[in-house]
């Protein structure tokens, strides 16, 4: 069993229909038929939701995902619309609101990696293959592949994997036409943020986006380039052959899995709340993420 700890009560706001709760984002329609996408400071490991928040981790998430689209909008178009506050929302909305177009989401989960490492590494060591695609010998975790790889997954409901499929499988679910787009823009932008991070001391080891269609355009859509999506690494600190520090939520799992919470992952016992040291750190490696990519000072 896992998912929720504690499944919120979506809020009612006038003239928004509430239409999902995801492990971090709660999403409405607005009258005009726009999505509107809040973002929590829910955190999730594991594949549960937790009963702890983060302090201001909705707002790094949305503000970091629109400095990302901005920089990737000669490569992709996004779905943002606006980031003005719906008539009647509560004012703790500000900053992690997103009106955005709706589409016909593709059900695939695209996954760019430039490095070795996690459901990657696991399958690698096993057949030298990552989602089917042949690698080099001598790989260890961390290190870099000789070129970014497509590697897909399909979606998965709160509380469940999302599970690596072949290339093939994809262009079987969506059409070969569709999977070759998917491929192209995936890959184009995972190399352009690559670039980016890389000239901010910053390894971006692989990361997730999800498109869909509007008419024929395929957008970008969701959060991109966050440390909920994204392996993050110090570049300082890259060292192939372990596994490497990183800005996202470390110190949430490794706390979980520690003699102290008194937890036990494989039970179906519910994780419980964070101590406010793991709490505080988790939130500042939120922070720095966003200072360091945007070269901006969070406030």
């Amino acid at each position: 069993m896992s998912g929720f700890v504690e499944k919120p009560e979506p809020l009612q706001v006038p003239g928004l229909v509430h239409l999902h709760t995801g492990k971090v984002r709660e999403l409405y329609r607005n009258e005009a038929g726009d999505l509107v996408m809040i973002a929590s400071d829910r955190i999730s490991a594991y594949d549960w939701v937790l009963p702890t928040e983060i302090p201001d981790k909705g707002r790094v998430l949305t503000q970091l995902s629109l400095w990302w689209f901005d920089q990737l909008s000669d490569l992709v178009p996004n779905h943002v619309l606006s980031t003005e506050l719906p008539p009647g929302a509560p004012a703790d909305w500000e900053g992690r609101a997103l009106v955005c177009k709706s589409l016909r989401m593709v059900p695939v989960e695209c996954v760019a990696r430039g490095y070795l490492t996690g459901s990657g590494l696991a399958e690698y060591e096993q057949s030298r293959t990552v989602c089917g695609l042949a690698l080099p010998e001598g790989l260890v975790d961390g290190s870099e592949l000789p070129a970014p790889i497509f590697t897909p997954a399909t979606k998965a409901e709160v509380g469940e994997h999302d599970e690596n499929v072949s290339y093939e499988e994809v262009a079987r679910q969506v059409g070969a036409d569709t999977a070759a787009r998917l491929r192209q823009a995936t890959l184009a932008v995972y190399s352009r943020a690559r670039d980016i991070a890389r000239e901010r001391g910053i390894v971006l080891a692989d990361t997730k986006f999800e498109f869909g269609f509007s008419d024929d355009d395929l957008i970008l859509a969701d959060e991109v380039l966050t440390p909920d999506s994204s392996r993050f690494w110090p570049a300082d600190q890259w060292q192939p052959g372990r596994a490497q520090p990183s800005y996202d939520k470390q110190f949430v799992r490794d706390w979980l899995t520690s003699a102290e919470s008194g937890w036990d992952r494989k039970s179906e016992r519910p994780p419980p709340e964070l101590p406010q040291r793991v709490v505080d750190a988790t939130r500042a490696k939120y922070v720095e993420a966003y200072e360091r990519l945007t070269g901006l000072s969070w406030s």
